[in-house]
């Protein structure tokens, strides 16, 4: 049996204030999709690139050298996923997803994905502790402030990041049981079917890359000699 990574790269990126897609922006001279893909490949048997559908042929150039697939993505996250899910071949048992946008991801956090699944945990999340305090508030109106109902204890939270590695079989379930697209992540999918995620320690350089600013931040990283 084998592993695969679905690399979601289909998004359009607007808070980066790019005028490509976010994944074919360049950090250090070299696509976010790029960098991505390098990481992903230290684990994977076969890597699956969802991409807009406006630019498939860049992908499918940027992607070739790491023999990955490339798939057009569809209207939302859940949607990308699905269809790079479609996509991977049936001998893998073992299913990751990455955001290209958290370009610099260390292999060594795939590999720690990975094993854990393999040692049983079927669906697993990478995530880094919260060190800010965390309010939840009630929505307002426009320039009104927002009422704080709770403040959750933050040694119980974690920010999430990817990979996410799921045994194939429960992450084909899970989207099959959430066809809506609402979901902000795949470890939502399962936790609606009751099933259990286990979180591993993250990394920092796993950073998603959003704003110009990550963008400085990990050209920063990459000329102080950061690799995946």
């Amino acid at each position: 049996m084998s592993v695969a990574v679905i690399v979601t790269a289909a998004g359009s990126g607007t808070r980066l204030g790019h005028a490509l897609p976010k994944a074919f922006a360049p950090l250090a001279g070299e696509p976010l999709l790029v960098h991505a893909l390098r990481g992903a490949s230290s684990v994977a048997d076969h890597l699956v690139v969802t991409a807009p559908a406006g630019h498939l042929r860049e992908a499918r150039t940027l992607a070739e050298p790491f023999g990955a697939v490339v798939v057009p993505g569809g209207d939302n996250r859940q949607a990308s996923v699905a269809a790079g899910l479609a996509a991977v071949p049936a001998d893998a048992d073992v299913v990751l997803v990455h955001d290209a946008a958290r370009a610099l991801t260390p292999s060594a956090l795939f590999d720690a994905v990975v094993a854990a699944v393999r040692s049983g945990h079927r669906a697993v999340v990478p995530g880094l502790a919260v060190v800010d305090t965390v309010k939840e508030v009630e929505p307002a109106g426009p320039g009104q402030p927002e009422r704080v109902r709770a403040t959750p204890d933050r040694a119980r939270l974690r920010a999430v990041q990817t990979p996410q590695g799921f045994e194939r079989a429960l992450l084909e379930r899970a989207h099959a049981a959430a066809p809506d697209g609402s979901a902000s992540d795949d470890a939502g999918l399962v936790e609606a079917l009751g099933e259990t995620v286990w979180v591993v320690p993250g990394s920092a350089e796993a950073l998603k890359i959003t704003t110009a600013r990550d963008l400085e931040v990990a050209a920063g990283w990459l000329a102080a000699g950061v690799r995946p």
